[in-house]
């Protein structure tokens, strides 16, 4: 991992100003500086990456500052990179004790500083900056001001080390639809860069209904089509459910849609695909793997593609690498993730993995009819699973079907809590996004 010392010497020092302003007659002036310091707790470290680019940061809490009269208090949080403000940008403001600042807005900032998530570049993918409160009476920021304590705070880039040159990235294109997210109900499905400058890929589930194509979850620059050719502002594209795997070619203005998936068939977890679909595995952009956590009995799997004896891989000689055809995989019961990398031709089959899941009453009677909907770690901490069909209830998260390690939502804030109250949940399909590096959670339905 690349570091640096990005800020050097900080300023820690509380700034207080013992000025006065006259107002309508209204003489304001800072009565108890002390107070008014940072109450959130902070991270060790901020793992910033583009997938979770819109997901929350940190939270901003604090005690009020007091100048010494009946009035509002406008509070902005300051970013710097150089540590001592002279540097400083507004990041929001509020009358109010608290101010949210995003994964991307943390990225921002990790940019400007020199970071970059190239791990074939000299830059840096670690690094820190700092915020800071500043404190004034009304609206109009001149006069009386005070400032807050100071927090570092320690981030890193991902860096990327997937297909294309220096690693796939997501792309700006996105899959929209009823097909996919209800024509924007929530963020549109990723692409991924590619070797080929203008040709981007995405692996998605689809349901029935309608797809687009569109840059930066926005309609002005949109494209449909029909027969594999793309037109801007072009025809909705009718697809079915199933898993795909679709490339747009900007510079060619074509599209393909093919039906796409990776999965564990065996007696260890479908019986051989007479009890069910097999267990699908996720692309991860970061290493251009696919992944899947999942329960397995003891018994033997392989992995085949579509669901189909077509094409499956075992492992003869039990070394790791994929056979085509090859031998069946033996494995004890247990919670697994699962990688299958088809560059490299090999299969990791990892036993200490955690395979946090979806329990609850809106799921599989808090675990009584059956297994918790498994997600899948396809970055460090990030969790995904979908397409899971919920009911009226309430739901949690738990690691490996247990309740040792199980998160609630207390407060209905959006982010988990360790034996957190339950969260409610509502009938019908969902795609499920769970950071436990930020703690923030997703139930995406349409």
């Amino acid at each position: 991992m690349k570091k640096i010392s990005i800020l050097g010497l900080f300023i820690f020092a509380l700034l207080s100003f013992n000025s006065c302003e006259t107002e309508d007659d209204v003489v304001f002036t800072t009565q108890d500086p002390e107070g008014f310091v940072f109450t959130n707790s902070t991270q060790d470290n901020y793992i910033l990456s583009t997938a979770t680019s819109g997901n929350l940061g940190e939270r901003f809490t604090w005690g009020s500052a007091d100048f010494g009269a009946p009035t509002n208090i406008t509070y902005e949080l300051q970013r710097s990179v150089s540590g001592d403000f002279t540097d400083a940008v507004v990041v929001s403001s509020s009358i109010g004790n608290e101010i949210a600042m995003t994964i991307g807005q943390m990225m921002t900032v990790a940019t400007e500083a020199g970071l970059d998530n190239d791990p074939d570049t000299p830059a840096p993918n670690v690094g820190s900056f700092s915020v800071r409160l500043r404190a004034y009476p009304g609206d109009t920021g001149s006069g009386t001001e005070a400032f807050s304590d100071v927090l570092v705070l320690n981030v890193e880039l991902l860096e990327s080390t997937g297909a294309g040159p220096g690693g796939a990235m997501i792309a700006e294109v996105g899959v929209v639809g009823s097909g996919y997210n209800n024509w924007g109900a929530y963020a549109d499905g990723y692409f991924y860069t590619t070797d080929t400058p203008d040709v981007f890929v995405s692996y998605v589930t689809l349901v029935d209904g309608e797809i687009k194509f569109r840059l930066n979850n926005d309609w002005g620059t949109n494209w449909g089509g029909s027969g594999g050719t793309l037109v801007q502002d072009g025809d909705n594209i009718a697809v079915t459910a199933g898993d795909y795997k679709i490339t747009v070619d900007l510079a060619n203005m074509t599209y393909d849609i093919e039906e796409y998936s990776w999965g564990v068939v065996g007696s260890a977890w479908n019986d051989w695909g007479g009890a069910g679909p097999d267990g699908k595995f996720y692309y991860d952009y970061t290493t251009d793997t696919f992944k899947k956590g999942i329960r397995l009995m003891a018994g033997e799997m392989k992995i085949r593609f579509n669901n189909d004896w077509a094409i499956n891989y075992g492992d003869t000689g039990a070394d790791g690498t994929i056979d085509q055809d090859g031998d069946n995989i033996a494995v004890a019961a247990g919670h697994y993730l699962i990688t299958l990398d088809l560059n490299a031709g090999t299969v990791t089959i990892d036993d200490a993995a955690s395979v946090f899941g979806v329990v609850g009453s809106g799921f599989n009677d808090w675990g009584g009819a059956g297994d918790d909907f498994a997600l899948t770690e396809i970055q460090e901490g990030v969790f995904y699973g979908d397409i899971v069909t919920l009911l009226d209830g309430e739901i949690k998260f738990r690691a490996n079907n247990d309740w040792g390690l199980n998160y609630g939502d207390t407060g209905a804030d959006g982010i988990i809590d360790q034996d957190g109250d339950n969260i409610p949940s509502t009938a019908g399909p969902a795609r499920v996004w769970l950071d436990t590096n930020t703690g923030e959670y997703s139930i995406l339905q349409f």
